[in-house]
């Protein structure tokens, strides 16, 4: 993250932001009363250059933390209190935003492999994040090998001499399997140039922190949890100064996917409430949980928070808060989906999650791995103990969990 020079107090602001417990974190982090008319509030800077007053060179190469702000794409002041906002939230020494969380994985990915390359990748995951690794990648070369990181041992198994990246992702989408992120680091810790990149969305900094596990990087979709109203969309990538430095060359200088400053502000203004926000999804998750878990035509619920969730003792050693997010498999199906379009009233039936309104969505078994996961064998019949023939994936909000109770209950009759 490159700092003003005439902001002589960022680095010792930055060091107290790191130090703040989390809910302070979250309101002041990369924030500051500003110098000229004493806003509280951080201002929206949407200017795409600055005026600079020193000669400075063309390339982005010619950068470095004690230069100025010079265009948007390379560095933005309220994208920038952003980055310093999450630092402080996942305790990473430098952060890059993109415009989408596919943005910030894919950047990711493509700065760290090239062909002859390869990547161990977790078999479930984001839809985007999975076809990326099974058609995109391999046209440029790069040897991709899916695992069920559920078992740290197919992960070990995997690891070749040519392997440069783990990606995982835990809790996983849409199933909510986990992976013990500290074995996974321990396991690539033994070989060098292995990097362990984490997508911790489903999670959030207030559930887990990646890195203090042993990964490399930490990703995230801000347009989820940190950002929390469904009304921005955006994405980081965390780790190491050295490492974001050059992803900053790289992917935000070569590929151009960068946030925009408005977004940043929105985002930001969503992270002030995103530990106080996290409280409220799981305990409502846990509600909801409860209550599907009981009712005669839901055959399973799958949240770490349930004792019933295979995984349910890696939840509690790895996870701060079990976040909101739910699967849950009943009887009707997609015809349960259809009558949810049409029946529900309080829970949205749409796509995305993290938002401050529940959303329920079907995800039909078939149709995501004929599209998406193309699992095989045992991989299959591991996705099918979690999800039979399709899950309902549910992102429970903060409205009243009795009212979700009670509509999701006239849906499923």
């Amino acid at each position: 993250m490159m700092r003003h020079r005439d902001n002589p107090d960022a680095i010792e602001q930055a060091a107290a932001d790191m130090t703040r417990r989390l809910r302070t974190a979250a309101v002041h982090a990369g924030e500051s009363p500003d110098p000229a008319t004493g806003a509280s509030a951080p201002n929206l800077v949407m200017s795409s250059t600055f005026v600079t007053r020193d000669l400075a060179g063309f390339s982005a190469h010619d950068l470095d933390d004690a230069s100025g702000f010079l265009y948007s794409r390379w560095s933005n002041p309220t994208v920038a209190q952003l980055e310093a906002k999450l630092c402080a939230l996942e305790g990473a020494e430098a952060c890059l935003c993109f415009g989408s969380g596919m943005a910030a994985a894919a950047g990711l990915i493509f700065s760290l492999l090239g062909r002859g390359d390869h990547l161990v990748m977790a078999d479930t995951n984001y839809a985007g994040i999975a076809e990326l690794g099974r058609d995109t990648l391999p046209r440029m070369g790069v040897r991709v090998s899916f695992v069920d990181p559920s078992d740290p041992g197919n992960v070990a198994s995997a690891i070749r001499p040519e392997t440069k990246l783990i990606w995982l992702e835990t809790p996983a989408n849409p199933i909510m399997r986990l992976t013990d992120l500290a074995a996974v680091g321990r396991i690539a810790a033994r070989h060098p140039g292995v990097r362990v990149a984490v997508d911790s969305t489903f999670a959030s900094p207030v559930a887990t922190r990646p890195l203090e596990l042993g990964a490399h990087y930490v990703m995230h979709s801000l347009t989820k949890y940190i950002g929390g109203h469904g009304d921005a969309m955006g994405g980081a990538v965390l780790g190491s100064q050295e490492a974001i430095g050059a992803l900053r060359l790289e992917a935000a200088i070569h590929y151009g996917g960068v946030l925009s400053p408005f977004n940043a502000w929105l985002i930001m203004r969503g992270a002030a409430t995103l530990p106080l926000r996290m409280k409220a999804h799981e305990e409502n998750a846990l509600a909801v949980a409860r209550f599907l878990e009981a009712h005669p035509r839901v055959s399973r619920v799958i949240y770490p928070g349930l004792p019933s969730h295979p995984q349910h003792e890696l939840a509690r050693r790895q996870m701060a808060n079990f976040s909101g997010m739910l699967a849950f498999r009943a009887e009707g199906g997609a015809e349960l989906a259809e009558r949810m379009a049409s029946e529900l009233r309080v829970v949205h039936y749409a796509v995305s999650l993290g938002h401050h309104r529940s959303l329920v969505f079907w995800l039909d078994t078939a149709s995501l791995q004929e599209t998406s996961f193309r699992l095989r064998g045992a991989q299959l019949e591991s996705y099918r103990a979690f999800a039979g023939e399709g899950v309902f994936r549910m992102s429970v909000g903060l409205e009243d969990p009795a009212d979700l109770c009670e509509d999701l209950a006239r849906a499923l009759g």
